[in-house]
């Protein structure tokens, strides 16, 4: 895979997780980060989300590469605040080449029990939040004709999920708004749009007693140990946990220029686990 010397890319969701491995990936392979997080609490999420102060952690890993950093607290619900992000970027770094719309949440509650405010969170970030960023860089990229939008789905986004209709629902969404903007954006011809489909990773959003308790539900209190034995289970290729790592280098390689021609794809990072869907 080629390098990302002089490219800019800028990673939602970079505070943790996934999106903090994304940005050192990027940076090892000579690209600047624009790392953005909102550093607030979203009302039906019971796990703690990025802080300010993880997010320019995040910022001074990419830095230890030899890449610059910029750190942005927005929140990817607001359109305004997505405009001004990509403004700020475009200000002091010249352009925003990639964009890496990872920012995302996931609860657990059967649809029939679930109130309106979980409902609303999940399709506000999942889904508008993934809208609202990758509207805020394509008129740039249109202009520039040159852009790659990499978009976190999930396995979820391919097939039903009990606990997850509101999860699935926007996961599903997002399939459909890559395909879209793949086919909306493909005269330019510098341009992709795809979707990584991740399976479970072992990032902060899976380490909290209610993901416990909905992959163990017949064990009193269960704990990450049962967890990992459920996920064990689950994976055809006996692993527990895919690393953030592995979704990354998935990522780098859609922004690469080696995958100029790949757009509107899905690609799944799911140790077989994708393999029965439909």
């Amino acid at each position: 895979m080629s390098g990302f010397d002089g490219r800019v890319a800028l990673i939602t969701g970079g505070a943790h997780g996934q999106g903090r491995e994304h940005a050192v990936q990027f940076a090892k392979a000579g690209a600047d980060v624009v790392l953005v997080d909102v550093p607030e609490k979203v009302a039906s999420v019971p796990y703690p989300l990025g802080t300010p102060e993880e997010l320019h952690e995040t910022a001074a890993l990419v830095e230890e590469h030899g890449r610059r950093a910029l750190a942005i607290e927005a929140d990817v619900r607001r359109m305004d605040q997505m405009n001004a992000a990509v403004a700020r970027a475009v200000d002091e770094f010249g352009a925003v080449d990639i964009v890496v719309a990872n920012a995302g949440i996931v609860t657990y509650r059967p649809l029939s029990d679930m109130d309106d405010q979980m409902w609303q969170d999940t399709i506000d970030v999942n889904l508008t939040g993934v809208a609202n960023t990758v509207r805020a860089v394509l008129a740039h990229m249109l202009e520039r004709r040159y852009g790659r939008i990499v978009v976190t789905s999930s396995q979820a986004g391919r097939r039903g999920v009990p606990n997850l209709a509101h999860y699935s629902a926007s996961k599903w969404g997002l399939i459909g708004l890559v395909k879209t903007v793949a086919l909306e954006v493909a005269p330019a011809l510098g341009i992709t749009c795809n979707a990584v489909l991740p399976g479970a990773v072992d990032t902060p959003m899976m380490h909290h007693d209610e993901v416990y308790a909905v992959f163990a539900p017949d064990v009193p209190s269960p704990s990450l140990a049962d967890l990992e034995e459920r996920l064990g289970q689950l994976n055809p290729m006996p692993i527990t946990w895919l690393e953030p790592s592995d979704i990354s280098h998935a990522v780098l390689h859609l922004a690469s220029e080696e995958a100029r021609y790949v757009s509107g794809a899905t690609i799944d990072v799911a140790a077989a686990f994708n393999a029965n869907n439909p």
